[in-house]
């Protein structure tokens, strides 16, 4: 059996528990599986590379996977800057130093969880994303709406309207923060609720 068939059987959602799920795509992300695949990565990254366990965030395109690096030790009175320095002299030497186990482990979890994985880390006050999956999204707008898009564009703020829409999006997930984290939550006290339910009749 090759790698990525181990990894693909070794996903806990590839025997579900009665009922169906769509078919191809990646798994679904409801809190079940995304507890399950945090289970995996901290299996998964070796002891020692981070303080306490990975921040995970989960969609159904990519795997954002972010940890907490330790402090530097600075002389006592260092100054905002000379903290800033370290922390980002930190954080770049993870990411040269880890590259290489980074990427062999991308290379098993893609394959079992269907979806991109991308790293970062926290230092301090710090946090840098490294490479992360850039996904095109299709929709339709009408007049009203593109003329905003176009607005953005004329006055230098965007250079597309893909652009113009990403700058949108970013927006509305500043201002109106503490209402999509209610959505959030709301929707996986929903899932939770869901996956205590009647499950699918067994079969043989």
């Amino acid at each position: 059996m090759n790698s990525q068939s181990e990894a693909t059987s070794g996903a806990p959602w590839s025997r579900p528990r009665g009922g169906r799920r769509r078919a191809g795509g990646a798994p679904p992300s409801g809190p079940e599986q995304e507890r399950l695949i945090a289970a995996w990565f901290a299996g998964r990254i070796p002891d020692g590379w981070f303080e306490g366990p990975v921040t995970i965030e989960v969609d159904q395109d990519e795997l954002q996977v972010v940890g907490l690096l330790p402090s530097p030790q600075l002389p006592e009175g260092a100054s905002e800057d000379e903290v800033r320095v370290a922390e980002q002299a930190r954080i770049s030497g993870y990411r040269e130093d880890s590259r290489a186990a980074r990427m062999r482990i991308a290379e098993e979890a893609q394959p079992a969880f269907r979806r991109a994985v991308s790293w970062g880390a926290q230092c301090g006050g710090s946090r840098v994303l490294f490479t992360t999956a850039g996904v095109p999204v299709m929709t339709r707008l009408r007049l009203s709406d593109r003329r905003v898009l176009d607005t953005l564009i004329d006055a230098g703020v965007a250079r597309s309207r893909s652009e113009a829409l990403a700058w949108c999006v970013r927006l509305v997930a500043q201002h109106e923060s503490d209402w999509i984290q209610e959505l959030r939550q709301a929707m996986s006290a929903v899932e939770e609720v869901r996956e205590r339910g009647p499950r699918g009749a067994a079969t043989d």
